[in-house]
């Protein structure tokens, strides 16, 4: 069965702010959520359909990839997890996020000091982005404490004793009117444990501070913007558990020559004058270094553009290439020889007797004439 517009789905206008989503989403949430419908099956589904529309939506990458393909953007998983943006969290993620978890249900995850996920920029070159390109980074993060092997023990050992505040359980509740909500426990982090000997590099923590050197693949036909996720290259977590993740924002750099147009690449040739009237052949580079003959047809105006298939972009995820633009600029000659000028001058006195050289420029006057006469009736 088709899936429902995910507008729909959470019941607001497709302008929806932030705040509205959020509002609709804790509603639905609330309302079909399992522990308040045991065994109603309807209620469960309508409850992964919510949150999976919210999941998308709360997400401003997935949200206009969404509105721009519909659900063809996440072909391959539901929710976003088969999309190009990234692996996004269940609909029980989404929950916890802005709930925490309900009371009285039993095995839920613990928050086990995971990692903090990091972000990182890089600028690279035009020619850098078709060709594709290695680069090192260096990123200032949590690393694992090689003293204590992550535990948080002195010497690496495993003592630990159960924490008081939650008695392992690595979560605290609290009652809010209704509603008895979990957090992460204070104490422990969520780990349960508290170490009883801590380890005297990290002090228990697990993890250090270090800069580390990264090697990062940008693939080709990479777009200014674009966001690259290394998955377990974040902060280090907690006494052991698992790293945050590494994203990379790429900045491509403005070329002298050239400008990009998603996959297709546009450069602007400068003609003279007699070139353009005339018809020229003319050579022109390409961003992977090599040049290109373009022929100029007799009558060639500002602004037309001549296309070379096959010469622009990769398109990420896809075999497909771009097209290069030649757009032609036909430039008006400054510093005239007196002969030059006396030719031009001849040129133009025939051109006022009625020559069919300049098409738009006799069409225009033509209507400011009617213009005019219309007004003086």
């Amino acid at each position: 069965m088709a899936k429902r517009d995910y507008y729909e789905v959470l019941g607001v206008a497709r302008e929806a702010t932030e705040d509205d989503l959020k509002k609709a989403y804790r509603k639905l949430a609330m309302q079909y959520h399992p522990d308040r419908n045991h065994g109603d099956d309807k209620a469960e589904g309508r409850f992964k359909e919510v949150s999976e529309a919210y999941e998308v939506l709360k997400d401003g990458e997935k949200r206009a990839a969404y509105d721009r393909y519909g659900h063809a953007a996440f072909e391959g998983g539901g929710g976003g997890g088969g999309s190009p943006f990234g692996q996004g969290g269940g609909f029980e993620d989404i929950f916890e996020e802005m709930f925490g978890r309900f009371g009285g249900r039993g095995g839920g995850r613990q928050n086990s000091g995971r990692g903090a996920d990091l972000r990182q920029e890089i600028e690279i070159t035009l020619e850098e982005a078709f060709a594709g390109v290695k680069k090192a980074i260096r990123v200032p993060s949590s690393v694992q404490c090689e003293a204590c092997t992550g535990s948080g023990a002195e010497g690496g050992s495993a003592s630990a004793q159960t924490c008081g505040t939650c008695r392992g359980a690595g979560k605290v509740r609290a009652q809010q009117g209704f509603f008895l909500i979990e957090r992460t426990c204070p104490t422990c982090s969520g780990s349960g444990k508290i170490i009883k000997n801590p380890c005297k590099i990290c002090h228990g923590a697990g993890r250090v501070q270090r800069d580390r050197t990264l090697s990062v693949s940008i693939p080709a036909g990479v777009e200014d913007g674009n966001r690259i996720r290394l998955t377990g290259e974040g902060e280090a977590g907690l006494r052991g558990a698992p790293a945050g993740d590494l994203y990379v924002d790429i900045g491509v750099k403005a070329h002298p020559i050239f400008q990009r147009e998603g996959p297709n690449i546009m450069v602007r040739v400068p003609l003279r004058m007699t070139q353009a009237a005339l018809g020229a052949s003319v050579e022109v580079p390409s961003i992977d270094g090599g040049r290109s003959a373009v022929k100029i047809p007799a009558g060639t105006q500002t602004g037309d553009n001549f296309r070379l298939r096959g010469k622009g972009f990769s398109v990420l995820r896809s075999s497909s290439r771009g097209d290069m633009y030649v757009q032609v600029v036909v430039e008006t000659p400054l510093n005239l020889s007196p002969k030059q000028r006396e030719l031009l001058e001849a040129f133009e006195v025939e051109a006022e007797k009625g020559g069919k050289h300049s098409p738009d420029n006799e069409g225009f006057f033509a209507k400011v004439k009617e213009f005019w006469d219309g007004l003086a009736r």
